[in-house]
């Protein structure tokens, strides 16, 4: 098995990325997307001799026990246990059932199922609507179906739109193509800081770029997006130009300016604020990042109006975009 979820081997970088994917569904998936909404319900005069007939012919280990669609207990394979020990099967459900059961409504997330069950160690929970009308029945496998099919389901969008980003240049014909991505940077937005960059780098995979050429994109964009969260006065723009032979990144502000830029571009360099370095930021590699990971970079400022980063990362045959594309 290869190491992951269930493995005893330590979780990969990969792992983590799906690790976290499955977190994320728990409290995007709700309980009636996952929940088993045809379920055995049992009376309370019902036999405790038919319920055992009915649970092993449904094979299952416990069921609602109601009046119309009032839940009133639930009956547990452990019930059965004790009624079959007390040689009582003739007996009502509602003499052996549990009654009061913890319950979970239909519009929670999964992953408040997953807190009961951790925290009441138990197997299974019956599902209430708005109207507190028994709606279905919530068990551990049903949560993992649930989210192996969410996450099956996610992989089968994704290949979609890879495989439609990635035909994007062949499938257009003109002189010049060109795909523009524009993204505005608030000033001291540190919460959304490397969002932009994100999906900058989200796209590009997409569209069929190495995994090396998106990593050098992200660095860029990421290091060019922070200095506009941290260095202006009213925040920027990054605009991206994603062109089959070539991606061009375009960072500009409107303010203060850099007032000496050889000095702006040497490593360690930083006219951050000090509750900026107490974030974790501003250590001044910023420029000398970037410079590393682009082709081709200018950087043009004037103190008062503005500063504009030009950079330029080149793709060559192998990195084009579009499969048919030949670089002239």
């Amino acid at each position: 098995m290869e190491p992951g979820i269930g493995s005893k081997g330590p979780p990969t970088d990969r792992d983590a990325e799906n690790i976290t994917r499955v977190e994320e569904l728990a409290y995007e998936l709700k309980i009636e997307e996952v929940m088993s909404k045809n379920l055995l319900k049992l009376a309370l005069e019902t036999r405790m001799g038919e319920a055992l007939d009915a649970f092993r012919q449904s094979r299952i280990s416990g069921a609602p026990v109601v009046i119309g669609d009032s839940l009133v207990g639930v009956l547990s394979i452990e019930d059965l246990i004790r009624c079959l020990r007390s040689n009582d099967l003739d007996a009502p459900v509602q003499a052996y059932m549990s009654r009061s059961p913890i319950t979970i409504h239909s519009y929670d997330p999964v992953v408040e199922a997953l807190k009961v069950f951790v925290d009441a160690n138990i197997g299974r929970l019956p599902v209430l609507d708005e109207a507190g009308r028994l709606v279905g029945i919530l068990t551990k496998g049903d949560v993992t179906r649930g989210l192996l099919k969410a996450l099956q389901s996610d992989y089968q969008e994704e290949e979609v739109r890879r495989y439609r980003a990635s035909h994007l240049f062949e499938d257009i014909v003109s002189d010049r193509t060109s795909l523009i991505l524009r993204y505005k940077i608030r000033q001291g937005d540190f919460t959304h800081g490397g969002a932009a960059s994100s999906y900058i780098k989200r796209a590009l995979l997409r569209l069929g770029a190495s995994p090396q050429i998106a990593r050098r994109c992200g660095i860029a964009t990421y290091e060019a997006e922070m200095n506009l969260i941290i260095h202006t006065t009213n925040g920027g723009t990054i605009r991206v130009e994603i062109e089959p032979h070539q991606i061009s990144i375009d960072a500009y502000d409107d303010g203060p300016g850099i007032k000496d830029i050889d000095l702006a571009m040497k490593a360690g360099y930083s006219t951050a604020s000090e509750e900026v370095r107490e974030k974790g930021f501003g250590a001044g590699m910023g420029l000398v990042n970037i410079a590393r990971c682009v082709d081709d970079m200018k950087l043009e400022s004037v103190v008062g109006k503005g500063t504009r980063l030009r950079l330029r990362i080149y793709l060559h045959n192998q990195e084009a975009f579009g499969e048919s594309y030949t670089h002239n």
